[in-house]
């Protein structure tokens, strides 16, 4: 998995990243490997930094801090949640932030809404921003 960049945002600076995605799967254009940044950016595979919307990044940090939750009530992310493949998966997740690792896939059950809401946004990023099929 590409490392999480830690570097500030100060004058000029490249921002941190939100995310990183991992996706894997059974059908054609599953692989996907998706930095996510804070600065309002997505990078696909390896490739080149594109601009995400404004209601992209919005959307990417409150996915994040649900992922995260608090100290009182910790999310996904903070109890490194890994949920087991369901029946027939056909896509697979990993996603790792700042705040922990969270695994699972689209047939993994319970699954908490932020993670039909990362997939989703996922999708969204993948096809719309970075022109892949997938």
């Amino acid at each position: 998995m590409a490392a999480i960049v830690a570097v500030g945002a100060g004058c000029g600076g490249p921002s941190a990243d939100l995310y990183v995605l991992e996706r894997s799967g059974s059908i054609p254009g599953a692989k996907l490997t998706m930095v996510v940044g804070d600065g309002g950016t997505v990078r696909c595979n390896g490739g080149e930094e594109h601009q995400i919307s404004s209601a992209q990044l919005i959307d990417a940090r409150a996915i994040v801090g649900e992922l995260s939750g608090d100290e009182q009530e910790p999310g996904p992310a903070r109890q490194s949640l890994n949920l087991e493949p369901g029946e027939d998966p056909i896509l697979r997740y990993s996603v790792r932030s700042e705040f922990g690792t969270v695994a699972f896939s689209d047939s993994s059950r319970p699954q908490p809404p932020v993670f039909f809401k990362l997939a989703k946004l996922t999708r969204e990023l993948a096809k719309n921003v970075c022109g892949l099929a997938r």
